[in-house]
């Protein structure tokens, strides 16, 4: 059972190895786009290529599914970024279990967003843990774990992708282990517990006011969702401004949300404190593009407040 990218490492490992995987279970087709045209998820793309079968209920609660499922009488359900919450009569259906793999070292980071999360809060470590599902969200008894680093520029993308292929691997030995009957399981400590609620589109909105290595951060965070953006003012006309790669510079000064200066590095702003230097900027209805690109031709950006 999965979704978006994050789950093909995870679906390819399990296909082509010794396991059979029977069915996959995943969300219906979306509209996308400017056109709304209706798009299968990642997952349903990749098992349609290996020839597996899919399955897209409405609900996971939906009486017809659960027939099929029963039917189909799993030794053991996988969950890789479903995107739902299962109900018991589903997760205990399985002989063997239903586990999931969480991309944080549990139980720091239960929830839906634990990767910009960790970024956001300036995690020097993060990794992936695959646990029983159980009543609770991700607080079920632990099979493993393993740690991965995050590095200082990571976004949440490039992490994701680290932590999904480190994720495939460690759950490929877990239902090793899990078919030998020589799986652990470990009770999480409740009391070391943090959450990691999901991201909305309007903490991409950036607060100046804030410090400029709290900004870098949650650039990196919300790269490339929902992005981190602000406002610009010329000319009298409003432009939403998307910052998709940025520096602190904690020596940098200047009002809060102010231009101070452009050069070869990217385009000052004053910060709570310090400078953030924009490299990387998309205006609405435009392309990415470097910060030399977007100055190029616009005059007079010293001394615009942001915001």
């Amino acid at each position: 059972m999965g979704t978006p990218e994050f789950a093909l490492p995870s679906l390819n490992a399990l296909a082509q190895g010794e396991r059979n995987v029977i069915t996959v279970v995943t969300q219906e087709d979306r509209p996308r786009g400017r056109s709304l045209l209706l798009t299968p998820p990642p997952v349903k793309r990749r098992a349609i290529e290996r020839g597996l079968r899919v399955l897209q209920p409405p609900r996971l609660t939906d009486s017809g599914f659960m027939n099929q499922i029963a039917d189909i009488n799993p030794d053991l359900i996988v969950v890789v970024a479903y995107g739902s919450f299962l109900p018991r009569a589903l997760w205990g259906l399985p002989p063997r279990g239903t586990i999931n793999l969480h991309p944080s070292l549990l139980p720091k980071y239960r929830g839906a967003a634990p990767i910009p999360r960790a970024i956001i809060n300036g995690e020097s470590e993060t990794g992936v843990t695959i646990v029983y599902v159980g009543e609770e969200m991700d607080a079920g008894d632990i099979i493993a774990q393993e740690k991965v680093s995050i590095p200082p520029t990571a976004t949440c993308e490039s992490l994701s992708i680290q932590l999904s292929e480190a994720g495939s691997r460690l759950l490929v030995n877990a239902v090793q282990d899990i078919e030998r009957g020589s799986a652990t399981r470990t009770p999480q400590d409740d009391a070391g517990a943090t959450f990691a609620p999901k991201v909305s589109k309007s903490e991409g909105l950036i607060d100046w006011r804030s410090p400029a290595i709290e900004l870098a951060r949650r650039v990196r965070a919300f790269y490339p969702w929902p992005s981190a953006y602000t406002h610009l003012v010329s000319h009298g006309n409003r432009m939403l401004l998307k910052v998709l790669d940025a520096d602190p510079d904690v020596e940098g000064a200047g009002e809060a949300g102010v231009i101070t200066r452009c050069d070869d590095r990217g385009i000052h702003v004053g910060t709570g404190r310090g400078s953030l230097i924009l490299r990387q900027v998309q205006p609405a209805g435009k392309k990415r593009m470097t910060a030399a690109q977007f100055v190029a031709g616009r005059r007079g950006l010293a001394g615009i407040k942001l915001g």
